[in-house]
């Protein structure tokens, strides 16, 4: 698992020119040139790249019949078919050297990638650990490269670590509960692996990865479509372990939202942020992980009533999503005239949202045509924020639909000094400062203001915004944020974010060669030579959701 020494150690070349190099990028013209008569799969059964680089290609999970080959990003693509005189990035041999050299091993098998390697680093503390939601790019490289043996043992470890009992001082967490992390402690004396895993009981706040279970669903789902073998997702204890999840957060209780509460940090911003209640990461992960399993569960009668149960759970976060977290020009405008204080079920303004807590910012950050999902929505409490994954991931599992994902892709485009700037890409805008920032965060002195969760500027992203641009028809949009990163990323040591409104400094404390950052640009770059990797991680529009919402300004512009 050492690979070759041969370009980095690549076992297919995965970049064979830089996109930044290509004149007009235009994936639906690279069918048209001339290509090596090597026989290929194709995947989405008969649909074109052309179909897909244009936006059309919105039908492309359905899991019985299609899939995404893995190992596809070498010279058999239509991009490096056309393309294989010119020599790779240079960048990209390093980052793949840099991603095995990250490599955990168990017994022999790799079943992971440590958050972060920097040698120079004086303080370890638990970037040495596999993250479950910072090996999901990792994965993804793996796969897109042919190499699905890492993910699958991957899958079965975390799988196995669920069924551990779970107590955080003495108190029990739910069964389907995933590991944030886990660490392999190798005996050279005994000549034994174990393995130690964290739920929470060791995280800075002591709080438990709402996250990782969803992250798990989602990595299966890729696994399958990138192999096409549905064999892993039917093996009873994979199936055991999406019930378990899904019997975790489609508990029903008090709360009288479709969407699922949390606490603080329990997310990618695993501080306190002010997320709490209801933070748009969450439930746009929450819904991308019910559509992925209502594919994967097998139609006996146990797995029918969950789906029974996911279907009715879809319907309604969707309108409400759709509904309630969307916000455009015209929805600000109709939020500032709200009136408070009303009590019945005709009433407009739901949660009772005082239109003098809008703030500022907004009025100015809000373009006239785009749009996006706020941070947060709950009792007199919007929380009017960007989040860029939350985003990123309504885009890809199809929350968003077509019209909303259009509208966060000219919102991005309308504010990209803002939210890309030097550094793609803003994990939160706006930062919050001063009094705000002391109450919301605590002090917290890593997370002061455009730094780290706070604004801070976060490499990773970058494949999240690559798929969400293919989806929506607008690779060049990723080509000119990859062409960013080139000009920093290696430069740097591959630094876990930047600081600054701009993303112009390495973050104060940021690690250097933070895996997720090595792996999202790889994801990032073989995404966009071959679009049918995003067969991996984006779903469909359900036909069966239509949403039920006035179309506003940005939609008709």
């Amino acid at each position: 698992m050492d690979g070759t020494k041969e370009m980095g150690g690549l076992r297919n070349v995965s970049s064979v020119c830089s996109i930044s190099e290509m004149d007009d990028f235009d994936l639906s013209r690279l069918l048209d040139k001339p290509k090596l008569n090597i026989e290929r799969q194709r995947s989405f059964d008969e649909r074109s790249l052309s179909e897909l680089s244009i936006g059309l290609a919105r039908g492309i999970d359905t899991f019985e019949t299609t899939y995404s080959p893995g190992g596809r990003s070498g010279f058999n693509t239509p991009a490096s078919s056309t393309r294989n005189s010119f020599e790779p990035h240079p960048m990209v041999a390093d980052a793949w050297e840099a991603l095995r050299k990250s490599l955990v091993y168990f017994r022999g098998q790799p079943v992971g990638t440590i958050a972060a390697y920097d040698h120079a680093s004086e303080e370890v503390l638990n970037y040495d650990q596999v993250f479950v939601r910072d090996f999901v790019p990792s994965a993804l490289a793996f796969l897109m490269n042919g190499e699905p043996d890492i993910v699958k043992h991957f899958l079965l470890k975390t799988l196995y670590l669920q069924g551990w009992e779970k107590r955080i001082d003495r108190f029990k967490l739910g069964e389907g509960a995933m590991p944030a992390s886990f660490k392999v402690l190798h005996d050279p004396i005994r000549k034994t692996d174990s393995l130690v895993a964290d739920f929470g009981e060791s995280a800075i706040g002591r709080v438990a990865p709402v996250d990782s279970g969803f992250w798990w669903i989602i990595l299966l789902r890729a696994y399958t479509k990138s192999t096409g073998d549905s064999s892993l997702a039917e093996r009873p204890e994979c199936q055991k372990g999406i019930k378990l999840i899904l019997t975790l957060c489609l508990s029903e209780g008090f709360d009288t939202f479709p969407t699922l509460l949390c606490a603080d940090g329990c997310s990618m911003i695993d501080r306190r942020m002010g997320i709490y209640g209801y933070p748009i990461e969450i439930q746009a992960l929450f819904f991308m992980a019910l559509r992925s399993a209502s594919s994967m569960l097998k139609h006996d009668q146990e797995g029918k009533e969950f789906i029974e149960r996911i279907v009715k759970r879809l319907h309604a976060l969707s309108y409400h999503m759709r509904s309630y977290f969307w916000l455009d020009f015209q929805q600000l405008n109709d939020i500032y005239r709200y009136k408070t204080e009303e009590y019945s079920h005709t009433a407009v303004n739901k949660f009772n949202v005082i239109p003098d807590s809008i703030p500022d910012w907004v009025f100015d950050f809000m373009p006239i045509r785009g749009g996006y999902f706020i941070g947060n929505v709950s009792p007199a409490r919007m929380d009017f924020r960007w989040f860029a994954l939350g985003n990123c991931i309504a885009i890809l599992s199809s929350l968003a639909t077509h019209e909303q994902a259009m509208a966060i892709m000219d919102l991005i485009e309308a504010r990209w000094e803002e939210l890309v700037g030097e550094m793609p890409l803003k994990i939160a805008y706006p930062a919050i400062e001063s009094h705000e920032w002391r109450i919301v965060t605590g002090c917290d002195p890593k997370n002061t203001r455009w730094s780290y969760h706070n604004g801070g500027s976060w490499p990773v992203l970058l494949w999240l915004l690559t798929a969400a641009c293919i989806k929506t028809g607008r690779p060049q949009i990723a080509r000119k944020a990859i062409d960013l990163a080139e000009t920093r990323l290696l430069k740097d040591s591959w630094p876990e974010y930047y600081d600054g409104k701009l993303g112009r400094y390495v973050g104060k404390q940021a690690r250097k060669y933070q895996t997720w950052s090595i792996a999202g640009y790889l994801v990032a770059k073989m995404m966009l030579e071959d679009p049918s990797h995003l067969g991996m991680i984006s779903l469909e529009e359900d036909r069966q959701m239509k949403p039920v919402l006035r179309r506003s300004s940005s939609w008709t512009c």
